[in-house]
């Protein structure tokens, strides 16, 4: 992920995005061609509202309608940010602080969103809603999600098409649903 949004240079390999070489565009063009990262962690600007950590996410927008459009997605996903709007990041809960990082990301209108482990240390009924709502972001919008995930089947159950990682090289990859009734991926990832 950091590679692709430019935080790290790799040493070999290509990475392409919608025919365009990533590694010849500067980390601060790549927001501009379409693609949002949200870290691990649930790195919020904890002392910006909840609005104005929306409009740090929006910030490659050109238009005010955009951002309108941008911003009654995120409530719409995620009605407790409407709610809490005018509150500090800072005094969310974890999971409402990972709805705002994953917001923030979408307020940028990515066709690419990257989503480094969404369910860490939340609660499974907020973890779940997170997936519910990556998988709805998808459906309704078409932008692609590229997620690292520890929670295996949530994982698998939101997506299309998945890869399996083993020491950073892919092992396997194909439509969720064959790589959810693999005997291998069930075994080592799945506890079946």
């Amino acid at each position: 992920f950091k590679s692709v949004s430019g935080t790290v240079t790799p040493s070999a390999g290509k990475i392409e995005f919608e025919g365009r070489d990533l590694l010849a565009v500067p980390p601060a063009e790549r927001a501009h061609l379409g693609i949002a990262h949200v870290p691990e962690g649930r790195q919020v600007f904890a002392s910006l509202t909840v609005l104005e950590n929306l409009e740090m996410g929006a910030y490659a927008l050109r238009g005010r309608a955009d951002w309108q459009r941008n911003l009654d997605r995120v409530f719409a996903l995620f009605p407790v940010l409407a709610e809490r709007r005018r509150q500090l990041a800072g005094t969310l809960s974890g999971g409402e602080q990972q709805m705002l990082a994953i917001g923030r990301g979408i307020a940028s209108a990515p066709r690419l969103l990257l989503l480094d482990e969404p369910s860490m240390g939340l609660a499974p009924t907020i973890a779940d809603l997170i997936f519910d709502r990556a998988a709805s972001l998808h459906r309704e919008s078409g932008v692609t999600l590229l997620l690292v995930e520890q929670r295996v089947a949530e994982a698998l159950e939101s997506c299309d098409y998945g890869y399996v990682l083993e020491t950073g090289r892919v092992v396997l990859q194909g439509p969720h649903t064959a790589l959810m009734a693999d005997e291998r991926v069930r075994r080592a990832y799945l506890g079946m």
